[in-house]
């Protein structure tokens, strides 16, 4: 890849957003390739993300923090989950530990980004607070996560603008809501659901957890008992890395039980359930999900807060749908009992959305990111030198981008090798691929995002991920040229 870095606003790499995933790819561009000049893009005043932008009771990691952590940058603490707070200054500290921050344009959006033949670069319009500034980059990475920022999905609930209480959803979260004493139900059942409850729960009157089906739900020790004492002996380092392969090894033999053994797989979740009920609380109809675990994502319950909430007659949930919303309550289908909120909490998921909303184009042709593939989870078919940041359902989210990082400094290697300036991944036209889930799991807001979002196929390689050791083996040795166009144009 030629550079022309000496030309004002041309970067050789551009990458798109300065949550873990950014800092993930800047750390790994400035140890795995040669001086290549490169800037992060943020919209937002901060860095962070998801640990910026969410900011409700409790917000927290629902993976463990050894594998959600860099691999590069050790989580000190013993806390196996951590929350916000926590989080965005690890993620603050890593970035001004390795100079990152200095490559960090806050306040700068991108509108759209058009990829040039002719001149082998993208063209970006970005918005800042000078106006809006064109860029030029040989590559681009969007670490923009998969959900939109600025708008959350609405909730589709019969009657909810009729509501006269305050009607809340978590991604925007009222830094003065006034919840003591009052009467709260959550509406959903997902990580932010269980994550909210016990964490309101010690200020309402009364806090509902009101789901239309259960989910699966797992109590988690707060305190890694396995490698606490090895860390008494051993560095910093050593102690990160033992628990990182720890938490890497566990629980994916648990995903792959679950996947192997499903009735087996929800006794045994079933049961964890009931240690953590009062004695003798029906497991039916709020704790018995009506498919097999990790067909949606499992959620975490640090130390069983969530049960501890319930157990103390703090919270109660109720599985049912909305029949009616009215001013000042809640009417539930086939039941005579009425809820009377003084707020609605909407958990009811993600609008889920690629690159950041960003309009995308090659040769000033709009791409239709629902209408393409992703080459091994990372590449948008037919688009040039442009990476795409994905991490997993099934794992911490930094597994899969770390996975990324390593293959877009690989490529970027491969072609200053072989004197290229263009990679293009193409499904072969004589290819049978069928269509594949990128995601890949059963949640509401997922399927109905299905239509926005890139497609993989059941053939390498444009397989969706499947875990994090094989595919980063996949990502660091595996082939580089397999449906990948490579060309030299000179400009």
């Amino acid at each position: 890849m030629d550079t022309k870095s000496d030309t004002p606003n041309y970067y050789d790499c551009l990458i798109i957003g300065a949550g873990i995933s950014g800092i993930n790819v800047a750390y790994r561009l400035q140890e795995q390739t040669s001086n290549k000049s490169y800037a992060i893009l943020e919209a937002r005043d901060s860095l962070g993300g998801t640990w910026d932008l969410f900011r409700y009771p409790g917000i927290r990691s629902d993976s463990d923090m050894y594998t959600f952590g860099f691999e590069f940058y050790p989580w000190k603490e013993y806390r196996t989950m951590a929350d916000g707070a926590s989080i965005k200054e690890y993620l603050k500290d890593a970035a001004n530990n390795f100079g990152i921050d200095k490559h960090i344009r806050y306040r700068h959006k991108l509108q759209s980004a058009n990829w040039s033949t002719d001149q082998q670069n993208w063209s970006l319009k970005v918005d800042t607070p000078q106006g809006e500034q064109n860029l030029r980059s040989r590559f681009i990475v969007f670490c923009t996560g998969y959900y939109d920022f600025n708008e959350a999905m609405p909730a589709t609930i019969p009657g909810i603008k009729d509501f006269q209480g305050k009607v809340v959803h978590p991604q925007f979260w009222p830094e003065d809501l006034d919840y003591e004493n009052k009467d709260v139900v959550i509406v959903g059942s997902g990580a932010t659901a269980i994550t909210l409850l016990p964490n309101i729960a010690k200020k309402t009157n009364k806090v509902i957890m009101l789901q239309r089906s259960p989910t699966y739900i797992a109590a988690v020790p707060q305190r890694d008992n396995l490698s606490y004492w090895p860390a008494k002996f051993l560095s910093v380092s050593w102690t990160y890395k033992l628990r990182r392969i720890q938490f890497l090894i566990l629980p994916f033999l648990f995903f792959k039980f679950c996947k192997a053994f499903p009735d087996r797989a929800r006794r045994l979740l079933k049961k964890g359930a009931a240690s953590q009920l009062p004695e003798g609380y029906p497991l039916e109809p709020n704790f018995e999900p009506n498919y097999g675990p990790w067909d949606q994502r499992l959620c975490a319950s640090p130390d069983g807060d969530f049960y501890k909430a319930i157990k103390d007659g703090q919270a109660e949930v109720i599985t049912a749908s909305i029949k009616q919303v009215t001013e000042k309550s809640i009417h539930l289908e086939g039941s005579d009992r009425v809820l009377t909120p003084d707020i609605i909490v909407t958990a009811t998921g993600l609008k889920l959305i690629m690159a950041g909303g960003a309009k995308l184009s090659v040769d000033n042709e709009p791409l239709e990111v629902p209408q393409k593939h992703l080459w091994k989870g990372a590449m948008i078919e037919d688009v040039p030198n442009a990476a795409i940041v994905i991490g997993y359902t099934n794992a911490s989210w930094t597994l899969g981008s770390d996975a990324t990082a390593q293959f877009v400094t690989r490529l970027i290697n491969h072609m200053d090798k072989n004197g290229m300036t263009q990679a293009v991944p193409r499904v072969d036209k004589n290819s049978d691929m069928q269509d594949q889930s990128v995601l890949n799991l059963s949640s509401t807001y997922i399927v109905k995002a299905e239509g926005s979002l890139p497609r993989a196929g059941n053939k390498a390689p444009w397989l969706p991920r499947s875990h994090y050791l094989r595919d980063l083996w996949e990502m660091k040795f595996g082939s580089i040229t397999h449906d990948m166009q490579f060309s030299r144009i000179s400009t």
